[in-house]
């Protein structure tokens, strides 16, 4: 199924645990370990299989951006 007929649909594309991996540069493993820490994104099981939405993949990226030293060190010297 395309990109387009799921947008069509009203779906949001959604990426295998080794997709997400590879887009991270990871092994799948350690989606798999971060998940079973509580650290990893929220996913949907399919089956046996897990699924990630982009939306939730990106919100999860959001929550470990770290703040920028430089700005910290600003603020400190105030």
């Amino acid at each position: 199924m395309d990109t387009e007929k799921l947008f069509g649909l009203g779906l949001e594309p959604v990426l295998t645990t080794s997709e997400l991996a590879e887009y991270l540069g990871v092994q799948p493993q350690a989606i798999y370990d971060m998940r079973t820490d509580g650290r990893g994104p929220s996913g949907i099981r399919v089956g046996r299989e897990i699924r990630y939405r982009v939306s939730d993949i990106r919100q999860w990226l959001d929550g470990l951006h770290e703040p920028d030293a430089a700005l910290d060190r600003q603020g400190a010297e105030r």
